[in-house]
Protein backbone atom coordinates (compact mmCIF):
# COMPACT_ATOMS: atom_id res chain seq x y z
CA UNK A 1 0.00 0.00 0.00
CA UNK A 2 2.62 2.43 0.65
CA UNK A 3 4.39 2.14 -2.31
CA UNK A 4 1.53 2.59 -4.18
CA UNK A 5 1.43 5.72 -2.05
CA UNK A 6 4.87 6.97 -2.91
CA UNK A 7 3.94 6.13 -6.81
CA UNK A 8 0.96 8.65 -6.73
CA UNK A 9 2.76 11.61 -5.02
CA UNK A 10 5.75 10.83 -7.77
CA UNK A 11 3.26 11.08 -10.23
CA UNK A 12 1.48 14.38 -8.96
CA UNK A 13 4.72 15.94 -8.54
CA UNK A 14 6.08 14.96 -12.09
CA UNK A 15 2.50 16.43 -13.66
CA UNK A 16 3.06 19.43 -11.74
CA UNK A 17 6.74 20.02 -12.82
CA UNK A 18 5.52 19.47 -16.31
CA UNK A 19 2.86 22.33 -15.88
CA UNK A 20 5.37 24.44 -14.47
CA UNK A 21 7.46 23.94 -17.33
CA UNK A 22 4.55 24.82 -19.77
CA UNK A 23 3.81 28.17 -17.69
CA UNK A 24 7.23 29.13 -17.90
CA UNK A 25 8.00 28.84 -21.56
CA UNK A 26 4.42 30.09 -22.51
CA UNK A 27 5.85 33.10 -20.39
CA UNK A 28 9.31 33.21 -22.62
CA UNK A 29 7.26 33.26 -25.44
CA UNK A 30 4.68 35.96 -24.42
CA UNK A 31 7.91 38.24 -22.87
CA UNK A 32 10.19 37.42 -25.82
CA UNK A 33 7.30 39.27 -28.32
CA UNK A 34 6.56 41.94 -26.18
CA UNK A 35 10.19 42.50 -26.24
CA UNK A 36 10.89 42.27 -29.85
CA UNK A 37 8.00 44.37 -30.31
CA UNK A 38 9.28 46.88 -27.90
CA UNK A 39 12.84 46.96 -29.41
CA UNK A 40 11.56 47.24 -32.96
CA UNK A 41 9.54 50.14 -32.73
CA UNK A 42 11.91 52.40 -30.70
CA UNK A 43 14.40 51.72 -33.42
CA UNK A 44 11.78 51.79 -36.71
CA UNK A 45 9.04 53.52 -35.53
CA UNK A 46 6.45 51.56 -37.06
CA UNK A 47 3.80 49.59 -36.04
CA UNK A 48 3.67 47.00 -38.82
CA UNK A 49 7.51 46.18 -38.32
CA UNK A 50 7.34 45.82 -34.76
CA UNK A 51 4.06 42.77 -35.33
CA UNK A 52 6.51 41.05 -37.59
CA UNK A 53 9.33 41.50 -35.24
CA UNK A 54 6.61 40.25 -32.55
CA UNK A 55 6.10 37.01 -34.20
CA UNK A 56 10.33 36.42 -34.60
CA UNK A 57 10.39 36.99 -30.85
CA UNK A 58 13.12 35.95 -29.46
CA UNK A 59 14.91 35.42 -32.65
CA UNK A 60 14.72 39.07 -33.62
CA UNK A 61 16.23 40.21 -29.84
CA UNK A 62 19.31 38.14 -30.43
CA UNK A 63 19.63 39.44 -33.93
CA UNK A 64 19.39 42.78 -32.15
CA UNK A 65 21.72 42.25 -29.68
CA UNK A 66 24.55 40.53 -32.26
CA UNK A 67 23.64 43.86 -34.20
CA UNK A 68 23.97 46.20 -32.00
Amino acid sequence: MENHEAQETYEANRDGKKDGLKKSVKTGITFGSALAMVISYCNWHSVGWAIFHGLLSWVYVVYYIIKS
